[in-house]
């Protein structure tokens, strides 16, 4: 099941008319930047040492993708983040770096929490990985953190268990003070709880109060560390506090109902997110997840 939808989305991707899709570069901050594409935000790194990336989109969007990045750095594609196993996050991880790096010998290294290579690599007895080898990762990591030093800075991995997916990292570009979040943060609308792949409610609020532990506002909560989310707006800690007050309200209605016994059906027709709707959905996949989710615990 969860091979096949992951197929289900790649195939639909495929097919997208992505011809009129305008690829937008917003400054950060530092050495940070954002390029908007379609639905998904690039994070971008530039400096002496080359380009980092943080999601290649998807394969049809490459050659934009890299028309963005040569406005900011003519230097090689030397590292790539896949922060899930979102299909729109990594189907550029070939294209990009052969577009890149075409007139130098420069290896591209995809760092990404084991999970992601697992699932990308998984499929039933006797037949394909459902995503094809050349888009897997190359440097997994399975300990709670990785770093290293780039373009003057310390880049920071970490990952967020059982939040979004099983998999989720977020990078922390320490001396331009930008977090790259994923879809771990969804601002103006209800976060994706991938239960099929080891996604939680419980585990999306750890990540997102763990952000909250990174962020720090220059003023009352404004300015100063800015989050870039997987999809949507740049951010800063303000809009993650309400973010995650509006997950903790909600997981805490949903549980409350469950408590007395109500099934997802009546959950559903009792609303428990009516107060958030207009800002955030309506989304029943969204409550059915949270419903789920919180059920499934011991």
């Amino acid at each position: 099941m969860k091979t096949l939808l992951l197929a289900l989305a790649l195939a639909g991707l495929q097919n997208q008319n992505l011809d009129r899709v305008e690829i937008q570069t917003i400054p950060v901050q530092g050495n940070v930047y954002m390029l908007a594409g379609a639905g998904s935000n690039t994070t971008v790194q530039v400096g002496n040492d080359g380009v980092l990336v943080v999601y290649t989109q998807v394969e049809q969007l490459a050659p934009k993708v890299l028309a963005a990045i040569r406005k900011l750095s003519d230097k090689p594609l030397i590292w790539i983040v896949n922060t899930s196993i979102d299909a729109d996050h990594f189907g550029g991880n070939d294209a990009l770096p052969k577009l890149a790096n075409a007139a130098v010998r420069q290896n591209v290294r995809i760092v990404a929490q084991q999970n992601v290579l697992n699932r990308m690599s998984s499929a039933p007895r006797g037949a394909e990985p459902i995503v094809p080898d050349k888009l897997w990762p190359n440097d997994e990591y399975f300990v709670p953190q990785k770093d290293m030093s780039f373009n003057g800075e310390a880049v920071v991995i970490n990952h967020m268990p059982a939040a979004h997916t099983d998999g989720d990292s977020i990078v922390f570009f320490r001396s331009s003070n930008v977090l790259s979040v994923g879809n771990i943060f969804t601002p103006d609308r209800y976060p994706v709880i991938d239960l099929q792949n080891g996604g939680s409610v419980q585990g999306l609020i750890n990540a997102l109060n763990r952000i909250l532990q990174i962020t720090v506002p220059l003023k009352y909560q404004e300015g100063g560390t800015y989050v870039i989310p997987g999809q949507g707006r740049v951010c800063d800690e303000a809009d993650v506090v309400e973010f995650r007050d509006m997950m903790t309200i909600i997981r805490d209605r949903v549980q409350d109902l469950i408590k007395k016994g109500m099934t997802v059906e009546q959950v559903r027709a009792a609303r428990p997110t009516r107060d958030y709707d207009t800002e955030y959905g309506p989304n029943d996949a969204f409550l059915e997840a949270v419903y789920k989710s919180l059920s499934s615990k011991k």
